[in-house]
């Protein structure tokens, strides 16, 4: 359900600025680590402080052993790429099978969310991203019956998904779970709570696109992200600072297909077993937790604007949308949110 990832702005509506006017003030020092991880990219910038730059612990060769070695764990604990990761363990068993307390945490959170949203989000619902051309399988060389999507409902449900302990149930035997949607969110959970338990409290955690920012950078700079403009060579639709908070941006502008003069995109609804057809273009939410935001996204992608909007405000949702209108946007923003947009002076 979710997009294809690329680098910095044209990521999927997210981005953040180091001002190159923002110099290091003595005493503190702006470092980055990088890699790859769940099918795309890391970055990891840091404010080390005086004293932890002469400490072995806090070398960038150090600390990246430590993030790399996070972020496999939670790759073999959740991706559904990994035969032998836990997760697919339980997608081949027939009834049930045991993961790690984190993966069980993961799959608790994510039929919370299909509670709330009434079943707009759904970790199941991996048969029908296939059956329209989204997952590993070929794009199909025309649209998919309403039989066949009938079909393909029968396999999905987040009601036959249950968890007790660490033991996670299922009631049909071909049920099939992909955290996908919400997993890259945890794993940047899981590397901002490494850098507080180290002693680092100024960061920017980026796995693909979904942020966790905490602190300030050097000169007590905020950090401060954009929202992309989904609009080919306008970047920048709005600047933020999210203070100590997550933020995640959904949208189908990027990962979509056309057959026949219709628009297809990759976010399907579990209710139809369709793409979705509303003009919603993207969404971003900020939340205390990149995993909620990341799941959160989700969910107001699948509702729609107006159904999303409604959820948001229920809930007091921090939540920004853009919305199509002919060859423009309209953008709708949450009180929640207004606080974190930033005017530059």
């Amino acid at each position: 359900m979710r997009n294809q990832i690329t680098k910095w702005l044209a990521l999927i509506g997210l981005a953040f600025f180091i001002s190159s006017c923002s110099e290091p003030v003595p005493k503190s020092k702006l470092v980055m680590v990088q890699g790859k991880t769940m099918g795309t990219y890391y970055q990891v910038t840091m404010v080390l402080r005086e004293a932890q730059l002469s400490k072995p612990d806090y070398t960038l060769s150090a600390m990246q052993i430590e993030i790399d070695k996070k972020l496999e764990l939670v790759n073999d604990q959740m991706s559904t790429y990994r035969p032998d990761s836990e997760l697919s363990y339980f997608n081949q068993a027939k009834t049930s099978f045991t993961v790690s307390p984190a993966t069980a945490y993961v799959v608790k959170s994510s039929l919370a969310l299909f509670e709330q949203s009434e079943g707009a989000f759904d970790v199941t619902v991996g048969p029908l991203v296939n059956l329209w051309g989204f997952g590993p399988d070929k794009r199909p060389n025309k649209v998919p019956s309403d039989e066949i999507i009938a079909s393909q409902q029968k396999r999905v449900g987040s009601q036959y998904l249950s968890i007790e302990g660490n033991t996670l149930f299922k009631s049909i035997p071909d049920l099939y779970v992909d955290l996908s949607s919400i997993a890259k969110g945890y794993g940047v959970d899981v590397i901002a709570e490494y850098l507080q338990n180290i002693g680092i409290n100024d960061y920017l955690v980026d796995i693909g696109g979904e942020l966790r920012a905490k602190g300030v950078k050097p000169a007590d700079k905020q950090w401060t992200l954009a929202i992309e403009r989904p609009v080919a060579g306008q970047n920048v639709q709005r600047l933020i600072q999210i203070g100590d908070n997550a933020i995640a941006t959904s949208g189908d502008y990027r990962n979509y297909y056309e057959f026949d003069g219709i628009r297809y995109s990759h976010t399907i609804d579990p209710k139809t077993g369709k793409p979705i057809k509303h003009k919603l273009v993207s969404v971003t939410v900020i939340h205390a937790s990149s995993m909620m935001a990341d799941g959160l996204a989700t969910v107001i992608t699948v509702l729609g604007p107006e159904a999303g909007f409604e959820f948001a405000q229920k809930h007091n949702l921090a939540v920004f949308l853009l919305v199509k209108q002919g060859e423009g946007f309209i953008e709708h923003f949450t009180a929640a949110f207004k606080p974190y947009l930033f005017e530059e002076k």
